[in-house]
């Protein structure tokens, strides 16, 4: 999966060439062959805490996605029918919005450190 991820092209493209990759500490992005990956690809991950939503932009995609996806109150009538409404909002994410959640991390640390690891509003 992370090779399909584009990270070589698209965090340089988004981020500029000092680009950060961030993750949660879930065990699967633990693994060793998600450790080697990153090591093998010389990308430089942010050292960050486990069960932290607020400190991972990411989680507000899954939330704009859902609500694209279920825009409306609209239900799916085959099982089919979620996975490929799913790929086309993702296929759709407006680059807006990929852009600015990088650039509100100093924001998001700042509001963490201030609420001494508590909820803060993102």
């Amino acid at each position: 999966m992370l090779q399909r991820a584009s990270l070589m092209t698209e965090g340089p493209r988004l981020c500029g060439n000092d680009w950060v990759f961030q993750q949660d500490n879930a065990a699967v992005h633990n693994a060793r062959l998600t450790k080697e990956f990153f090591q093998e690809n010389n990308i430089t991950l942010l050292d960050h805490p486990a069960c932290s939503p607020d400190l991972n932009p990411i989680e507000n995609i899954w939330g704009w996605m859902a609500r694209e996806v279920y825009k409306n109150g609209h239900q799916f009538q085959t099982v089919d029918a979620l996975p490929e409404a799913i790929f086309n909002t993702w296929s759709n994410v407006p680059t807006s919005l990929l852009e600015t959640l990088p650039s509100s991390m100093p924001e998001r640390l700042f509001e963490v450190i201030n609420k001494n690891g508590g909820a803060t509003h993102y």
